[in-house]
Protein backbone atom coordinates (compact mmCIF):
# COMPACT_ATOMS: atom_id res chain seq x y z
CA UNK A 1 0.00 0.00 0.00
CA UNK A 2 1.15 3.20 -0.98
CA UNK A 3 1.42 6.52 1.50
CA UNK A 4 -1.28 9.05 -0.67
CA UNK A 5 1.60 11.59 -0.61
CA UNK A 6 4.03 9.20 -3.07
CA UNK A 7 1.00 8.80 -4.85
CA UNK A 8 0.91 12.41 -5.76
CA UNK A 9 5.07 12.76 -5.87
CA UNK A 10 4.85 10.25 -8.79
CA UNK A 11 1.75 12.00 -10.80
CA UNK A 12 3.97 15.05 -11.42
CA UNK A 13 6.56 12.70 -13.02
CA UNK A 14 3.91 11.01 -15.62
CA UNK A 15 1.89 14.48 -15.91
CA UNK A 16 -1.06 13.21 -14.05
CA UNK A 17 -1.17 16.40 -12.91
CA UNK A 18 -2.04 18.25 -15.54
CA UNK A 19 -4.81 15.36 -16.49
CA UNK A 20 -6.35 16.67 -13.03
CA UNK A 21 -6.80 20.04 -13.66
CA UNK A 22 -8.12 18.86 -17.23
CA UNK A 23 -10.90 16.54 -15.31
CA UNK A 24 -11.39 18.46 -12.70
CA UNK A 25 -11.20 22.31 -14.75
CA UNK A 26 -15.26 22.67 -15.04
CA UNK A 27 -16.01 21.52 -11.32
CA UNK A 28 -13.56 23.49 -10.07
CA UNK A 29 -15.02 26.47 -12.04
CA UNK A 30 -18.19 26.07 -10.91
CA UNK A 31 -17.15 25.81 -6.98
CA UNK A 32 -15.06 29.15 -7.52
CA UNK A 33 -18.34 30.69 -8.88
CA UNK A 34 -19.91 29.48 -5.87
CA UNK A 35 -17.48 30.99 -3.46
CA UNK A 36 -16.16 34.31 -4.37
CA UNK A 37 -18.64 34.90 -7.48
CA UNK A 38 -20.69 37.18 -5.39
CA UNK A 39 -18.09 39.02 -3.49
CA UNK A 40 -17.63 42.38 -4.08
CA UNK A 41 -14.66 43.06 -1.46
CA UNK A 42 -11.10 41.86 -1.18
CA UNK A 43 -10.99 38.49 -0.02
CA UNK A 44 -8.06 36.26 0.82
CA UNK A 45 -7.81 32.00 -0.74
CA UNK A 46 -6.22 28.97 0.75
CA UNK A 47 -6.09 26.27 -2.08
CA UNK A 48 -5.87 22.90 0.79
CA UNK A 49 -3.84 20.11 -1.49
CA UNK A 50 -2.97 22.54 -3.90
CA UNK A 51 -1.21 20.40 -6.03
CA UNK A 52 1.00 22.45 -9.23
CA UNK A 53 -1.49 25.61 -8.30
CA UNK A 54 -3.05 25.64 -11.03
CA UNK A 55 -6.20 26.63 -9.17
CA UNK A 56 -4.33 29.54 -7.01
CA UNK A 57 -3.30 30.36 -10.47
CA UNK A 58 -7.07 30.63 -11.71
CA UNK A 59 -7.98 32.66 -8.41
CA UNK A 60 -5.00 35.34 -8.81
CA UNK A 61 -6.79 36.71 -12.04
CA UNK A 62 -9.07 38.00 -9.77
CA UNK A 63 -8.71 41.31 -9.11
CA UNK A 64 -10.07 41.35 -5.82
CA UNK A 65 -7.69 38.88 -4.44
CA UNK A 66 -5.82 40.76 -2.50
CA UNK A 67 -3.47 37.27 -1.92
CA UNK A 68 -3.33 33.44 -2.04
CA UNK A 69 -1.97 30.75 -0.68
CA UNK A 70 -1.34 27.10 -2.13
CA UNK A 71 -0.70 24.14 0.83
CA UNK A 72 0.49 20.36 -0.13
CA UNK A 73 1.94 17.77 0.78
CA UNK A 74 3.70 16.54 -2.15
CA UNK A 75 7.08 18.43 -2.81
CA UNK A 76 7.45 17.44 -6.47
CA UNK A 77 3.55 19.04 -6.67
CA UNK A 78 5.16 22.26 -4.99
CA UNK A 79 8.40 22.45 -6.90
CA UNK A 80 6.47 21.95 -9.94
CA UNK A 81 4.08 24.87 -8.55
CA UNK A 82 7.04 27.29 -8.25
CA UNK A 83 8.81 26.28 -11.17
CA UNK A 84 5.15 27.43 -13.19
CA UNK A 85 4.49 30.62 -11.09
CA UNK A 86 7.96 32.02 -9.79
CA UNK A 87 6.32 34.75 -8.01
CA UNK A 88 2.91 32.40 -6.40
CA UNK A 89 2.81 31.77 -2.45
CA UNK A 90 3.19 28.08 -2.54
CA UNK A 91 4.04 25.66 0.77
CA UNK A 92 4.44 22.09 0.92
CA UNK A 93 3.53 20.77 4.23
CA UNK A 94 1.33 18.48 5.75
CA UNK A 95 -2.63 20.50 6.15
CA UNK A 96 -2.35 18.84 9.28
CA UNK A 97 0.21 20.15 10.83
CA UNK A 98 0.34 23.92 9.07
CA UNK A 99 -1.38 26.93 9.95
CA UNK A 100 -1.39 30.46 7.97
CA UNK A 101 0.25 33.34 9.14
CA UNK A 102 -3.10 35.30 8.98
CA UNK A 103 -6.76 33.74 8.39
CA UNK A 104 -8.12 33.87 4.92
CA UNK A 105 -12.07 34.55 3.71
CA UNK A 106 -11.66 31.64 1.56
CA UNK A 107 -10.32 28.06 1.60
CA UNK A 108 -11.02 25.24 -1.48
CA UNK A 109 -10.16 21.87 -1.77
CA UNK A 110 -10.72 19.87 -4.85
CA UNK A 111 -10.16 15.73 -4.31
CA UNK A 112 -7.94 15.72 -1.22
CA UNK A 113 -10.15 15.38 2.07
CA UNK A 114 -10.68 11.77 1.40
CA UNK A 115 -6.91 10.93 1.27
CA UNK A 116 -6.75 11.74 4.94
CA UNK A 117 -7.93 9.02 7.73
CA UNK A 118 -10.24 11.36 9.69
CA UNK A 119 -11.45 13.75 7.46
CA UNK A 120 -13.06 15.43 10.41
CA UNK A 121 -9.90 16.52 11.46
CA UNK A 122 -8.32 18.45 9.08
CA UNK A 123 -12.02 20.26 8.70
CA UNK A 124 -11.95 21.04 12.55
CA UNK A 125 -8.22 22.56 12.14
CA UNK A 126 -9.32 24.36 9.11
CA UNK A 127 -12.34 25.78 11.21
CA UNK A 128 -9.75 26.57 14.11
CA UNK A 129 -6.73 27.89 12.11
CA UNK A 130 -7.45 28.74 8.71
CA UNK A 131 -10.74 30.79 8.02
CA UNK A 132 -11.71 34.12 9.52
CA UNK A 133 -14.86 34.42 11.58
CA UNK A 134 -17.81 34.50 8.32
CA UNK A 135 -15.02 32.59 6.48
CA UNK A 136 -16.12 30.06 3.76
CA UNK A 137 -14.79 26.44 3.07
CA UNK A 138 -15.95 24.76 -0.52
CA UNK A 139 -14.74 21.08 -0.73
CA UNK A 140 -15.33 18.77 -4.03
CA UNK A 141 -14.86 14.89 -3.76
CA UNK A 142 -15.59 12.65 -6.57
CA UNK A 143 -14.74 9.73 -3.93
CA UNK A 144 -17.96 9.53 -2.23
CA UNK A 145 -20.74 6.30 -1.07
CA UNK A 146 -23.30 7.57 -3.65
CA UNK A 147 -20.50 7.38 -6.71
CA UNK A 148 -20.58 3.98 -6.82
CA UNK A 149 -17.40 3.99 -10.16
CA UNK A 150 -15.60 5.69 -7.51
CA UNK A 151 -15.30 2.56 -5.13
CA UNK A 152 -12.88 0.84 -7.01
CA UNK A 153 -10.28 3.60 -6.95
CA UNK A 154 -8.08 2.95 -3.48
CA UNK A 155 -7.36 -0.32 -5.09
CA UNK A 156 -6.66 0.91 -8.71
CA UNK A 157 -4.13 3.16 -6.93
CA UNK A 158 -3.22 1.26 -4.30
CA UNK A 159 -3.43 3.56 -1.37
CA UNK A 160 -6.12 4.40 1.40
CA UNK A 161 -8.96 6.69 0.89
CA UNK A 162 -11.95 7.41 3.60
CA UNK A 163 -15.22 7.04 1.47
CA UNK A 164 -18.23 8.28 3.10
CA UNK A 165 -21.74 9.27 2.27
CA UNK A 166 -23.50 12.71 1.19
CA UNK A 167 -24.95 12.51 5.21
CA UNK A 168 -21.27 11.98 6.69
CA UNK A 169 -19.71 14.58 4.44
CA UNK A 170 -22.63 16.68 6.05
CA UNK A 171 -21.99 15.28 9.46
CA UNK A 172 -17.89 15.98 9.23
CA UNK A 173 -18.66 19.52 8.66
CA UNK A 174 -21.30 20.96 11.09
CA UNK A 175 -19.67 18.31 13.87
CA UNK A 176 -16.48 20.70 13.21
CA UNK A 177 -18.54 23.57 13.78
CA UNK A 178 -19.50 25.09 10.68
CA UNK A 179 -22.20 26.51 9.64
CA UNK A 180 -25.36 26.77 6.65
CA UNK A 181 -23.41 23.67 5.32
CA UNK A 182 -24.55 23.50 1.74
CA UNK A 183 -24.45 19.87 -0.17
CA UNK A 184 -24.75 19.65 -4.30
CA UNK A 185 -23.93 17.72 -6.71
CA UNK A 186 -22.16 18.95 -10.17
CA UNK A 187 -21.18 17.76 -13.59
CA UNK A 188 -23.38 14.38 -13.25
CA UNK A 189 -23.23 12.38 -16.20
CA UNK A 190 -23.83 8.90 -17.07
CA UNK A 191 -22.50 6.60 -14.51
CA UNK A 192 -21.08 9.26 -12.65
CA UNK A 193 -22.75 11.01 -10.16
CA UNK A 194 -21.48 14.04 -10.20
CA UNK A 195 -18.89 16.11 -8.26
CA UNK A 196 -20.01 16.20 -4.38
CA UNK A 197 -19.57 19.93 -3.31
CA UNK A 198 -19.76 20.70 0.63
CA UNK A 199 -20.07 24.60 1.25
CA UNK A 200 -19.75 26.07 4.75
CA UNK A 201 -18.89 28.75 6.62
CA UNK A 202 -17.25 29.61 9.75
Amino acid sequence: MIIPIDVFNSWVSNGKDEGMEKNHSLAVHSMIQMLIGKSNKQFSFIDAGCGNGWVVRKVNLYDLCSYSIGVDGSKNMIDKAKKIDSTGNYICSDLMKWKPKEKVDFVHSMEVLYYFENPSKLLKHIYDFWLKKEGTLIVGVDFYKENIISHSWPESLNTTMTLLSKKEWFKCFTQSGFRNVELSQINSSNDFEGTLVIKGNS
